[in-house]
């Protein structure tokens, strides 16, 4: 039977907490986070895999795999893993875990981060600023600093709370898949609403005096949106249940938009 026992100390927690700025330093589209990600563990997966260069290189092969997640956060995933790999937990396990936590911890991080504290704060501070007030940068880089200098808190409560997480996770998996199904899809509305447009520009002639605009004066008093959600919902129909090659939606919304264009509809 291995040894569990625990190799990594606090400084090597803490250690990881500030290398997990690197998450970002090799991004590219293919793997995204990925080269940062590892970089990050590096130290401390050497330590835990000493004498085992093939667990090493285990662990580092499943870390250089595709992953997305968000910046502040991403030391609570990784201190959670640095656990489990200290732990010599099953290699499924934790490539499991690390696939099922980091696109929720983006879509938490981004919700208060980027869309929701910083936007706040930016705004307050920038009142202060254009009345002269020096109080407004100095406020707001202080905010920064303190999400900044946290990614050490995340990461000591993710190496804490190791294999317990998973439990936790079990036992409340069918509560947590249906807020992340809800949750998914109000992300999905939000995103077709703001990214999907299309109107249409026909006119419907009442009489001499009065037009009718289908997209001002009908569906956008009657359900606003209408056409990008019929269109986002017929594309994820050809998708799921048709199994059209998505290639072939995007070269046919193209040409689509072109002769419908062309006609005066949209």
């Amino acid at each position: 039977m291995e040894s569990k026992q625990k190799v990594l100390s606090k400084k090597d927690i803490t250690k990881l907490g500030f290398l997990s700025t690197f998450l970002q330093a090799s991004f590219n589209f293919e793997r995204m986070q990925a080269g940062g990600f590892t970089a990050a563990q590096l130290p401390a997966l050497k330590k835990i895999y000493k004498d085992d260069k093939k667990g090493l290189s285990e662990a580092m092969n499943d870390n250089l795999e595709f992953i997305n997640t968000h910046p502040n956060l991403v030391g609570f995933l990784m201190g959670l893993l640095i656990s489990l790999e200290e732990g010599r937990e099953n290699r499924q396990t934790i490539k499991g875990l690390k696939l099922a936590l980091f696109a929720p911890i983006a879509g938490i991080g981004d919700a208060i981060f980027w869309f929701t504290l910083l936007p706040i704060m930016a705004g307050i501070c920038s009142s202060f600023a254009t009345e002269g007030s020096v109080l407004g940068p100095i406020l707001f880089f202080s905010v920064y600093l303190t999400i900044f200098f946290l990614r050490v808190a995340w990461t000591h409560v993710g190496y804490n709370l190791g294999t317990r997480a998973v439990d936790k996770i079990k036992d409340s998996s069918i509560h947590f898949s249906k807020a992340a199904t809800v949750l998914g899809i109000t992300v999905i509305g939000a995103l077709i609403a703001n990214y999907v447009h299309l109107s249409t520009i026909i006119k419907i002639k009442v009489n001499d005096q009065k037009t009718v605009l289908l997209q001002q004066d009908f569906f956008d008093k009657i359900f606003p949106n209408l056409l990008p959600f019929a269109y986002a919902m017929l594309m994820f129909y050809f998708l799921k249940k048709k199994k059209v090659s998505p290639v072939t939606l995007i070269i046919s919304t193209i040409v689509g938009a072109i002769v419908l264009s062309f006609f005066k509809i949209v």
